[in-house]
């Protein structure tokens, strides 16, 4: 039976390329909940389209983060066989989908974060990051457009998709705060060159937020203050839910190939 993988104390360079696969890996397995429910086939292969690239940025990010741990260690140990205090994802990640509405508003809010994130980390001084991350910007990109595209199709369009899709952005506005909260992490991969002090990317973040809304006749929402913990290992109730779903088999049969 494998044991626990924990990462309390791991450097800096690990803890950095852990958040990234976190935050994507446990975004992907809650877009996948939609699969088969989404409220049209189109809506629905694309929302798995997009769970499927979000999962394909964590295996990537994993690999790196497993070749840092050495040779005993692989994408899957890190993936199934670390607790909730050991993933380091941002808390708007695991957040339950809701409804359509609240999935579009999460997925807009990040998705507009991770592309300035991506975009900056494909000037990396770490060649591993900056090569995940040239790749990954494509689809990034492709994901925050199609996002921001449905944010302005349902404020603009009835009267209930306005007030719901308003609410849903009110409701999730207190947790985009933690996407730029630096700690000595960021600071320190961002001083070697290799990271993205987050603070950077609020300016840009916000205004590219507020025109989309703008366009979608929405109001911005207030918050004075914003959730944080999750890139320190501290989180909501849902993840342990989602581990579990997510580590059964692996864990009830730790040595099965696939």
């Amino acid at each position: 039976m494998k044991k626990n993988i924990h990462t309390q104390g791991a450097d800096h360079r690990l803890i950095y390329t852990l958040r990234l696969a976190d935050t994507a890996l446990i975004l992907g397995q809650r877009l996948s909940e939609w699969c088969g429910h989404g409220p049209e086939l189109e809506l629905d292969i694309a929302l798995s389209n997009i769970a499927l690239d979000q999962l394909g940025h964590a295996r990537m990010l994993y690999q790196y983060a497993a070749r840092q741990l050495g040779p005993d260690v692989t994408e899957d140990d890190l993936a199934f066989f670390r607790d909730t205090s050991s993933f380091h994802n941002l808390l708007i990640t695991e957040l339950p989908n809701g409804h359509w509405g609240d999935t579009l508003a999460r997925q807009f809010l990040f998705d507009t974060y991770n592309y300035y994130l991506y975009s900056a980390l494909c000037k990396s001084t770490d060649d591993d990051i900056r090569a995940i991350a040239q790749k990954a910007i494509k689809e990034i990109t492709y994901h925050a457009q199609w996002s921001a595209e449905w944010v302005i199709r349902l404020g603009d369009g009835t009267e209930e998709s306005h007030q719901k899709i308003q609410k849903s952005l009110d409701d999730l506005w207190m947790w985009t705060g933690e996407f730029f909260m630096a700690d000595d992490v960021d600071m320190n991969m961002a001083d070697i060159g290799a990271g993205v002090n987050p603070e950077t990317l609020k300016s840009a973040w916000e205004s590219k937020v507020n025109e989309i809304l703008s366009l979608a006749t929405l109001t911005v929402p207030q918050a004075n203050w914003f959730q944080k913990g999750g890139k320190q290992g501290r989180h909501t109730e849902y993840l342990g839910y989602i581990l579990a779903e997510m580590q059964h088999l692996p864990r009830m049969y730790p040595d099965a190939k696939w």
